[in-house]
C-alpha cells in the first residue's frame, strides 16, 4: 500500500537519517494516512479512502460531498 492520501496528495518525504557519529543513513517520513469509511448521504453508500490527517481535516471543514465531487473531477474512481 502506497502512503498516499487521496485528497491532499501527500506523499513520503525523504531525506537522510544522521546519526550522533554523523553517519549518514537513507529514510522517509510517511505521511499520517489511515483508511477511513465516508457515509455519502446522497448516494446512499458507504465510500473507503486513504486519507491523511490532513486530509480529514479538510473533509470536516468542507463537507465530504464537496470533497468526493472534487476527486470525481479529478478522475478519481470511488
Amino acid at each position: 500500500m502506497s502512503a498516499v492520501c487521496q485528497v491532499t496528495g501527500r506523499k513520503p518525504g525523504f531525506g537522510k537519517q544522521v546519526s550522533h557519529s554523523h553517519r549518514r543513513t537513507s529514510r522517509r517520513w510517511d505521511p499520517n494516512v489511515q483508511r477511513r469509511r465516508y457515509w455519502i448521504p446522497s448516494e446512499g453508500r458507504w465510500v473507503t479512502l486513504r486519507v491523511s490527517a490532513k486530509g480529514i481535516k479538510t473533509i470536516d471543514k468542507r463537507g465530504i460531498e464537496a470533497v468526493v465531487a472534487e476527486l470525481r473531477a479529478k478522475g478519481v474512481k470511488l
